[in-house]
Parts: structure tokens; C-alpha cells; sequence
């Protein structure tokens, strides 16, 4: 099943899981703490109310402009984020969050051109993933693993799910500390 068949079958858990796993492998891009989310997904597990934890992470945020394209786009994950969690208001921001974080991913990609193609990206949420590039056939993979692992555990695959949202903001963070060294 691809990606977008998932989002689109997905529970409110799931796609809230799904959206705020990827913002939160881009809160390197912020350089917001990584504890940022950490409410929200407390909230996901729970079943509270997630809008005491939106504004926040948008207030430790604040207002300052991103100096780039990729910050940007991690930046309006959490703008955009419902502050209301049922199925018919997060489904759109979940898959607008699967977009902008495999855009993103792309940018940053070495083995990319520097472009955020957006009919590859379309093509591997559609399920077709032979041309992507590593980094984003890796974020590609993690979205996939979490819509599975919400679906099939429900709140007690949301451990995993932020087990593996770690592992991509890690494996983001070297990236991005990759580029700044060589300055590429």
C-alpha cells in the first residue's frame, strides 16, 4: 500500500502521529529543542487535548523568519498544525506534512540536485520509489513505518513511531552539520 493510501485510510491518531513525526525529524531545521514535541506526542498517547502543546511550541518558536527554504518548510508544519485533532482537520495537515518533509529531505539530500522535484516526490508517495534519492527514500520509509505502527498498535505504537522520528532528526541533524562543514 503507498503512502498516500495510508493517509488517506489513517485514523486521527495516526495522521496526527504521522504530521508531528514529521515535523519533528525537522526540528533540527529550527533549531528548536528536541524536546519541543514532546507534549504533543504525550498528548497522542493519552488522548488529551494537543492545542495547550501547539501554541507552546509555536511560542518557544517565535516569530523570527527562516533564513531558508527548508526552514521554511518545517516552520509552516507547525504553523499549520490544527489546533482541533479529529480525523477531517488533521488529514490534510498530516499529508501536507508528509510533502514539505520529503521536499525538504530532497533539498538537503547530497546524492540530490538540489531540487525538490515534485512529480519524484509524488511518483514515491504514490508508491514508485526507484528514483528517489537515499535520504528521501529513508523519510519516505520512516512515514510509511509510522502510519503502520499507529494503525496496527494504536497508542502503543506511538513509542516506536517517536523512536524512529529520533532517528531521522538525527540522521538530519548530520546532514545538515555534513553541509555546513563543507559548505555545500
Amino acid at each position: 500500500m503507498s503512502l498516500v493510501e495510508r493517509i488517506a485510510q489513517a485514523d486521527e491518531r495516526g495522521l496526527a502521529a504521522s504530521g508531528l513525526a514529521c515535523l519533528d525529524r525537522c526540528l533540527p531545521l529550527l533549531g528548536a529543542d528536541d524536546d519541543l514535541l514532546r507534549p504533543l506526542w504525550a498528548s497522542l498517547a493519552d488522548g488529551s487535548d494537543w492545542s495547550a502543546g501547539l501554541d507552546r511550541a509555536r511560542a518557544a518558536l517565535g516569530a523570527g523568519q527562516p533564513d531558508d527554504e527548508v526552514a521554511l518548510l518545517a516552520r509552516r508544519m507547525l504553523e499549520a498544525a490544527p489546533a482541533e485533532r479529529t480525523a477531517e482537520a488533521v488529514r490534510p495537515w498530516a499529508d501536507a506534512c508528509s510533502v514539505a518533509s520529503l521536499r525538504i529531505h530532497r533539498l538537503l539530500d547530497p546524492a540530490a540536485d538540489g531540487t525538490a522535484a515534485a512529480d519524484g516526490l509524488a511518483a514515491g508517495r504514490a508508491g514508485d520509489t526507484a528514483d528517489l534519492p537515499p535520504l528521501v527514500a529513508a523519510e519516505l520509509r520512516r512515514q510509511t513505518a509510522v502510519l503502520e505502527l499507529v494503525a496496527e498498535h494504536g497508542p502503543h505504537g506511538l513509542r516506536r513511531a517517536l523512536d524512529l522520528s529520533i532517528e531521522g532528526r538525527r540522521v538530519l541533524r548530520a546532514v545538515v552539520s555534513r553541509r555546513a562543514r563543507t559548505g555545500a
